[in-house]
């Protein structure tokens, strides 16, 4: 039996990475520091789900705290580690930077140096298609270059990507970088679009849709987000012999166990076309509060995905209309609506 450390495990993504692993037969130990960031009651319930499982211990913690994750490796030694710990959120970060840099740059700093006194066979930790940042060449490839960052929390993310570039070249700790491109489906956080507007719509309430409708984004549905994540698990980076050749098609480092991978549907979709999915699955009509542009944000995301089909021969492919329809229907079972 397999040993997986998931840090952020009652978080929306994280409680569904230890429900399939546990499911695949893995003990997983799960880190969360359970803030209330939004509603703790959602993550608490996220981890009920989880407790049927004997194979699962639950850890509450910051990952920013010294010395915490040394010792959980020191005493459970994961095969496999899934970081998904972090402050998200590019509006919260203007209003609270500090959050995020010790939250994101200090807690993934402390994971590395625990992995680095005990090295897992295979690290894999989140980042974001935020970090693309200002790059307007679409669909985005993991080989482009990503240096200017919109928000401080790409800046963050960004920033731990380099940071574990280091340690697994300095280490030889095989690295997985994996950036998600707005991810729904049930169970999800309060804070993003697809509940807010579905909660506002319900209730007969306004939404704000900023930049005027004009946006895209490449939603990814949690089960193939899941799906991905688990296939990525078994397919860890080699650093290349000397002298080798990386092909322009993978984002493989040529001097460190390390790469970079896309996790996305592959299809930008108009945020007004999201939003008539959600009236469909409601039954209800939106009211739109159209307003300009948020600091921070970026009109359009579209990820490229052949690098990861490449590797685990999977492409995410549900379908809007299919995951927001099923994002409702737990909605409504949720609340009692």
């Amino acid at each position: 039996m397999r040993t997986a450390l998931v840090t952020g495990s009652a978080g929306f993504i994280g409680s569904f990475v230890c429900e399939r692993l546990l499911t695949d037969g893995f003990r997983v130990i799960g880190l969360d520091a359970m803030t209330d960031y939004y509603e703790v009651s959602l993550k608490q319930r996220r981890l009920d789900r989880l407790a049927r499982f004997d194979q699962f211990r639950s850890v509450e913690g910051y990952v920013e705290t010294p010395g915490l994750l040394m010792e959980l490796f020191a005493s459970e030694k994961p095969d496999v580690v899934v970081h998904l710990a972090a402050q998200a959120g590019v509006r919260y970060s203007i209003e609270n930077p500090r959050c995020y840099l010790e939250s994101n740059i200090v807690g993934t700093f402390e994971l590395l140096e625990a992995a680095r006194a005990y090295p897992p066979q295979h690290m894999m930790l989140a980042s974001t298609s935020s970090a693309f940042g200002a790059n307007t060449q679409m669909p985005y490839r993991e080989t482009d270059r990503a240096d200017h960052q919109m928000s401080f929390y790409a800046a963050t993310k960004k920033a731990t990507e380099n940071m574990a570039h280091s340690y697994a070249h300095l280490f030889g700790l095989p690295i997985t970088m994996f950036r998600f491109f707005t991810v729904y489906g049930p169970w999800g956080r309060p804070d993003m679009a697809l509940f807010k507007f579905t909660k506002a719509i319900l209730n007969g309430d306004p939404i704000d849709v900023y930049n005027h409708g004009d946006m895209k984004r490449d939603f990814t549905y949690i089960d193939d987000l899941v799906e991905a994540i688990r296939l990525l698990i078994d397919t860890p980076p080699a650093r290349p012999a000397d002298g080798d050749i990386v092909s322009e098609a993978d984002s493989l480092s040529p001097v460190a166990p390390w790469r970079v991978v896309n996790i996305g549907n592959s299809d930008a979709v108009q945020l007004t076309d999201f939003i008539d999915a959600i009236e469909q699955a409601t039954g209800c009509t939106a009211e739109r509060n159209l307003m300009p542009m948020q600091a921070g944000d970026v009109p359009a995301t579209w990820a490229d995905a052949q690098l990861l089909e490449s590797l685990t021969a999977y492409r995410p492919k549900t379908s809007v209309h299919d995951g927001v329809g099923k994002f409702v229907a737990w909605y409504r079972d949720y609340y009692r609506i």
